[in-house]
């Protein structure tokens, strides 16, 4: 009996001509840990950026056309899962994920020109940035008060423009690549292995081929409130080696005590373990939400029983179509 081919997807790249300009939108204004994310991704560089105020804006402008791809921030290692990005990508339909960037969260403490640090005493952050900086200014600057930010951008920007009292501001290194302020302080941050990964989310495509190293990103309903319900739904994992590396919890919206999980997922679709994972899914969610299979930031390759290899499924797929048609086994 012959053995049926892998699971595989038909790829359709569709190439736009050479001289097409991209766009690709982002949280901005220019300086921002966004832009440094989109400073990594390759097919990007030279072309157009489009600078927006929010993740719903970079996500529509992808839906409706006026971009390319966006570069939205998903999870924080100091802060956990963004739950703006996870909901808007739960809940507008035509996105894919296909890639993913990793950004060191740095912060920089800048001034206007001539300002120096002993000359500091109240201090502009966005109230997260500052909350990462708290035991370093706390250590440095004992005296100083705080003045909330709409952002780390505008924190800075605040001490060009004149609308902000503060003599220096907390905001990313980038910054400074755009306009002219003191550095006063750099690497303020309390935690030097804080990192925030961003992914490039485009309209829906062919994934792109599976590397070894690679994540699935899913959204997936509970079919309704029931004793072992969340269990049920990690057993389509577990069940077939795939590891989780990120697992959070989002209220529907609609009533109390229901939630959609994002979930993401070691390996990609075109593995057979995952495939079949994804077809349990679909049989015991009401509602699953493919967001994309992509190579890892980390490139760190996945690593599974040998129980599940591609090959053992192909081989027991083969062997209950051998018993349906009434081959003897050999």
């Amino acid at each position: 009996m012959a053995a049926t081919a892998p699971f595989r997807l038909d790829r359709v790249t569709d190439v736009p001509p050479a001289t097409t300009r991209r766009t690709y939108s982002y949280l901005g204004p220019a300086g921002t840990f966004t832009e440094a994310a989109l400073a990594q991704v390759p097919e990007a560089r030279g072309q157009q950026w489009r600078s927006v105020r929010n993740v719903g804006e970079a996500l529509a402008d992808v839906v409706e056309g006026r971009a390319h791809a966006a570069v939205i921030a998903i999870e924080n290692s100091v802060d956990g899962g963004v739950s703006t990005a996870q909901d808007a990508l739960a809940t507008m339909p035509g996105l894919r994920i296909v890639g993913e960037y990793l950004v060191p969260v740095d912060f920089v403490l800048v001034g206007r020109p001539g300002t120096t640090l002993d000359g500091v005493s109240l201090v502009a952050g966005h109230p997260v940035a500052y909350a990462q900086c708290l035991q370093w200014l706390t250590r440095t600057l004992p005296a100083h008060a705080h003045i909330p930010a709409a952002s780390n951008v505008a924190s800075a920007m605040g001490l060009l423009d004149g609308t902000s009292d503060a003599d220096a501001a907390i905001a990313a290194p980038g910054i400074l690549d755009h306009h002219e302020l003191e550095l006063l302080a750099s690497g303020i941050g309390d935690n030097p292995n804080a990192v925030t990964r961003f992914v490039l989310v485009s309209r829906p495509v062919t994934p792109p081929p599976p590397t070894g190293a690679d994540k699935t990103s899913l959204i997936v309903e509970l079919p309704d409130d029931h004793p072992g319900a969340l269990l049920e739904m990690l057993e389509q994992f577990a069940t077939r080696g795939i590891n989780l590396s990120l697992l959070a919890s989002r209220p529907i919206g609609d009533e109390l005590g229901r939630y959609r999980f994002v979930i993401d997922a070691d390996g990609h679709i075109e593995n057979e373990r995952m495939a079949d994972a994804l077809l349990g899914l679909r049989r015991f969610s009401p509602k699953v939400i493919f967001l994309g299979s992509y190579p890892r930031a980390d490139r760190a390759v996945v690593h599974y029983p040998e129980r599940y290899a591609d090959d053992v499924f192909v081989e027991a797929r083969d062997w209950l179509r051998g018993l349906i048609s009434g081959e003897p086994e050999g």
